[in-house]
């Protein structure tokens, strides 16, 4: 099949417990979604791969979680409070509202068709603001953060009186930002509530171009050989002069071909020594760095790689989903994740659920549990309940029947090429994690 629509993607998130929309019952609220069974699964997947490829792997990268809330000074010394804001027009006949750098103003408004109608751009500021205490004035207001990066670096010398990181070290983080989008599109894409995967990799300067070769590589290598994003889908895209920010000296994108077309996943900046000397000129505290073997004080350079994981989720289906047409000409909806990512990696089957077969598969499904997330499928006849494994992405199907009792051997289905092979109920998960090891797309 060719490249799947987002309408696509939409419809197998609902029928299959993705993601849902927001307060659905209630209408709905755009820009907010909810995931699913399946799409947390997912979801969590993804953020402990990459948790782990970024931690496990490097002694030298530690982790934080901070606060969603944080001193509004915060984010004026980054910039935020003045900067972080989008050119805004109305259509004056729908009132539908839009990014005023993604639309001709001299043209037809995209929603109603009437030309002339757009309202003069105003900046309008991305940020969500609250307020913190029983008062509401202008000394009570906070901001939801609009991304994670600010909490690694105002926490940064925290982390190394802590925990003792030398440089060169990184400082990675998981969590939450909220932007005020003036539109939201394209399902979980862009929306006003979404999450980061990012890591601040701190290091002598002169030495920064070093390490952001180092992890442009890291980064390209971690979405072809992890999570099994096929290498044609991916691309770098360098910052031009017109897109690269004021205090960056270097800029990429890693982007996918998403069914809207080429888009950003992740970003790998060259920040310089930007951001830990605003906050060292607004806090007035000392954010310079000692390196004891020759008693030089320094400001680090930070280069950063930051992921969308909504955006990784929503590749992750793109990249995944296929209708294959069957010899008997029927068709199957097959979601190919890898692996290391599928929501479910192994669903156990009895044939019938009868004559113990049903008890058996129960005790398999238990036993897999303690390395794998398995799920025990008992409900209709056995094609349909591959269907479904198939649509969720379940690379392994094991079927108990009952030659099973007789010689404790199992029938091992595999998602991609449908072939099924018969196995010792024996180191069971030894042998799945094997086939895991060494698994390739389509076999």
């Amino acid at each position: 099949m060719s490249q799947p629509t987002l309408d696509n993607i939409v419809s197998l998130c609902r029928r299959r417990g993705f993601i849902f929309q927001s307060s659905e019952i209630y209408g709905g609220l755009n820009g907010a979604y909810d995931y699913g069974p399946m799409g947390v699964l997912l979801k969590n997947n993804i953020r402990d791969l990459w948790w782990r490829e970024m931690t496990f792997m490097h002694d030298n990268i530690v982790g934080l979680d901070a606060s969603i809330l944080m001193a509004s000074k915060v984010w004026e010394a980054s910039g935020h409070v003045s900067n972080f804001s989008d050119p805004m027009v109305d259509c004056k006949q729908c009132k539908s509202r839009f990014r005023a750098d993604q639309i001709d103003l001299n043209g037809a408004c995209p929603v109603c068709g009437n030309k002339g109608t757009f309202t003069a751009p105003r900046n309008f500021n991305l940020m969500f603001a609250t307020h913190i205490g029983p008062d509401m004035d202008s000394a009570s207001v906070v901001y939801l953060r609009p991304e994670t990066a600010q909490g690694i670096y105002t926490e940064y010398k925290n982390v190394v009186s802590s925990s003792r990181v030398k440089i060169p070290f990184g400082i990675a983080q998981v969590g939450k930002s909220f932007r005020n989008e003036i539109t939201t599109k394209n399902f979980i894409f862009r929306s006003c509530e979404f999450e980061q995967m990012e890591m601040q990799f701190f290091c002598k300067p002169n030495t920064d171009e070093k390490w952001f070769e180092f992890w442009r590589a890291e980064r390209m290598k971690f979405y072809i050989e992890k999570m099994g994003i096929p290498a044609e889908t991916l691309r770098w895209h360098r910052h031009g002069a017109d897109e690269l920010a004021f205090y960056a000296k270097d800029a990429y994108d890693i982007q996918f071909l998403f069914p809207m077309g080429w888009q950003e996943l992740e970003g790998v900046h060259n920040r310089t020594d930007y951001d830990l000397t605003q906050h060292q000129k607004f806090s007035g505290k000392d954010l310079t760095y000692l390196e004891a073997e020759n008693n030089e004080r320094y400001i680090p350079y930070i280069v950063e790689t930051s992921a969308g994981l909504t955006r990784n989720v929503l590749m992750a289906l793109s990249s995944a989903y296929d209708v294959e047409k069957l010899e008997d000409g029927e068709e199957r909806t097959v979601l190919h994740f890898h692996p290391n990512i599928a929501p479910v990696t192994v669903a156990v089957l009895p044939l019938v659920k009868k004559d113990g077969l049903d008890v058996k598969a129960k005790e398999l499904e238990m036993s897999l549990r303690e390395d794998f997330y398995a799920e025990y499928d008992q409900s209709g006849a056995i094609g349909r309940r591959y269907r479904r494994q198939d649509e969720i992405g379940t690379p392994y199907c094991i079927t108990v029947d009952y030659r099973t009792l007789e010689d404790n051997t199992v029938t091992l289905r595999f998602r991609d090429s449908m072939k099924q092979e018969r196995i010792s109920t024996t180191n069971l998960s030894s042998t799945i994690k094997s086939f895991i090891k060494n698994y390739k797309r389509g076999q």
